[in-house]
């Protein structure tokens, strides 16, 4: 009898897990092309310091890219590059201004507010991140010119990055369009989606693929929704696009009625997402859809909104995105509620903490004559950030990582010729960047040599050992505080989210109640529920991951989470039926209600 597997704790397997796919060719060549050339064009002229910080600028604007559509990269990307550049400004007035004591209080308080604002989001956690690394830098490092020319050259070096990005061609650019380069790939992901979802229906694979659609459809959201000179679609190209994305709605809603119901589906119906799909790919016409069978209201749900889908594709007039509308007082209660403030303390706290002990260490002589103090503060930004995963996992990557880094820098710089060879290796390393990404062990390595040559370049001597040294204390100091009682309660990010979610899905629920008829609403409404519910299962991933005495405050929110799921899927059923027959079926109603008195049970037992 074979022995079973072992398994490993969440903690350390977590830290062991790499993302898989293939290598990313177009943002390897930005990559190459972003903080090398950069750098070079710098020291031809006279001015290394000035490369320096356009460098570093790019090195983190290629550590944010991420796959998807130029549109959506130019936000993602060019937020977080105002923010770098406002605390490159602030850094270094503020160190100019500011004892050690002042400027250790101000590094605190900014870490707070960026720290609450990084609830908001993917982008602004990066954008946070980049206002308080920069400020770091920006009050630590030597450099000869003054606070607003800094800010400068930190804007141009991920300008370029993002010139880069928008002007190279990218994995779909050589597919009919140029300007497209991720959109028509994420739209059609979205119809193979519905079309795993509906071979799925009726096995227990359904959740699972259920669950792969919503993030497919959150990715195409995003992808077709980023910033533009109009208000709306300009093109028939990406008009066609948009009715495309909106023409998949219909179908997601009834392949998710169709999987609740927990019948298998047939086969032929989900030839015609299939189709779809690669319509949208090929930018061709649909051509004969096969029609599935009427014999359900979830399989005429279906017919219909394949009908829909060919009627869109052939008109190609627009269509709503339903993107997520959040005012500016609904941004503010999340910065200002619990997941933001516990955020916002730590990340105070600890990069408060890391640049008094810094500055400290920096009185007493620590370092000699080449002070880097600003290093640990600045790393201590990256190892706090909990949506980079959990807390152990990132100290134990970020000190491997720096180990190994710093090791190979300084076999390599024993053997370089400078400047050349140590351009040469940024350019390297920046290649290497998007594929590091992968894991945050690898990523820490890569950057840690780009770093470190970056410092030589700019005059200074070989410092790996000190990199190590400064890696090792921020990882002790961000280990500390992350388990130090705060007001409050702990897994306030994550109770955050599912409060986010479950508000959300109520909200589905009375508009499917109440009025039905209104899909544009509806369909709205469904895809907040959703975004919510699977933003809510990614804090809870990386909250069940953290060492006992942290995980144990998100103990339970996972079968919270997995009852408001089955109550998005059970509305969304109810919201097919009700186009259908106009009323709800007893059965509808007792599944309603058994969920709805199943999250109250839950809920009352997670608040005893």
């Amino acid at each position: 009898m074979p022995r079973p597997a072992l398994a490993l704790p969440p903690w350390i397997a977590h830290a062991l897990r790499t993302q898989r796919g293939p290598v990313p060719w177009s943002a390897v060549v930005r990559g190459a092309l972003g903080a090398g050339p950069l750098l070079a064009a710098a020291v031809v002229a006279g001015h290394a310091s000035v490369g320096v910080v356009a460098a570093v600028a790019a090195m983190l604007a290629g550590v944010a890219d991420r796959p998807g559509s130029r549109r959506a990269a130019v936000r993602r990307l060019g937020v977080p590059a105002v923010a770098g550049a406002a605390g490159l400004v602030l850094g270094t007035y503020g160190g100019e201004l500011l004892g050690a004591v002042g400027l250790s209080v101000l590094f605190a308080v900014v870490g707070l507010a960026a720290g609450g604002v990084s609830a908001i989001g993917p982008v602004a956690s990066t954008a946070g991140t980049q206002l308080l690394v920069a400020s770091a830098i920006g009050a630590g490092m030597p450099l000869p010119e003054p606070g607003w020319q800094r800010g400068l050259a930190y804007l141009a070096g991920a300008g370029w990055l993002i010139l880069l990005r928008l002007a190279l061609p990218g994995p779909g650019s050589f597919a009919g369009d140029f300007r497209f380069d991720g959109e028509r790939e994420a739209v059609g992901a979205v119809y193979d989606a519905v079309a795993a979802l509906l071979d799925a229906a009726g096995t227990d694979l359904a959740t699972a693929r259920r669950a792969a659609l919503t993030a497919a459809l959150d990715h195409a959201q995003d992808a077709l929704a980023g910033p533009r000179l109009r208000r709306y679609a300009s093109s028939a190209a990406e008009r066609r696009l948009h009715a495309q994305y909106a023409a998949a709605l219909p179908l997601a809603e009834a392949a998710t009625a169709l999987a609740w119901t927990g019948d298998a589906v047939p086969a032929r119906a989900a030839e015609g997402p299939r189709r779809l799909a690669a319509a949208v790919r090929a930018g061709t016409p649909t051509g004969p859809l096969p029609a599935p069978t009427r014999s359900a209201p979830a399989l005429r749900a279906l017919d219909d909104a394949l009908l829909h889908a060919a009627e869109a594709f052939d008109r190609a007039d627009g269509g709503d995105l339903h993107t997520r509308r959040r005012s500016p007082k609904a941004l503010a209660r999340t910065v200002l509620g619990a997941g933001g403030r516990e955020y916002g303390l730590r990340v105070g706290l600890c990069f408060g903490a890391s640049a008094a002990v810094a500055q400290a260490l920096h009185q007493a002589r620590w370092y000699g004559e080449h002070p880097h103090w600003y290093w640990l503060p600045a790393t201590a930004v990256f190892l706090v950030k909990p949506d980079l995963g959990p807390l152990l996992s990132r100290v134990l990557c970020r000190a491997a990582g720096t180990v190994l880094g710093a090791a190979v820098f300084a076999a390599l710089a024993a053997v370089l010729p400078r400047p050349d060879g140590l351009i040469a290796l940024v350019a390297v390393s920046g290649a290497l960047i998007p594929v590091a990404t992968r894991h945050f062990a690898a990523q820490t390595g890569v950057v840690t040599v780009l770093v470190l040559a970056l410092v030589m370049v700019g005059g200074e001597p070989q410092a790996a050992a000190g990199r190590i040294g400064e890696t090792l204390l921020a990882c002790v100091i961000v280990l500390l505080v992350g388990h130090l009682a705060m007001p409050g309660q702990h897994g306030g990010g994550v109770r955050a989210r599912l409060g986010a979610a479950e508000e959300a899905t109520h909200a589905y629920l009375t508009h499917v109640l109440g009025e039905p008829h209104d899909r544009a609403a509806r369909w709205l409404l469904r895809r907040e529920a959703y975004r919510t519910l699977a933003e809510a299962r990614s804090a809870i991933a990386l909250a069940s991951a953290e060492l006992p005495p942290l995980a144990r405050h998100s103990a339970g929110t996972e079968k919270v989470a997995g009852a408001l799921e089955r109550l998005v899927d059970a509305t969304t059923a109810c919201a097919v039926h009700l186009d259908d027959a106009g009323a709800l079926t007893p059965r509808d109603t007792r599944q309603l209600t058994g969920l709805l008195d199943e999250l109250a049970r839950l809920r009352a037992r997670r608040a005893g």
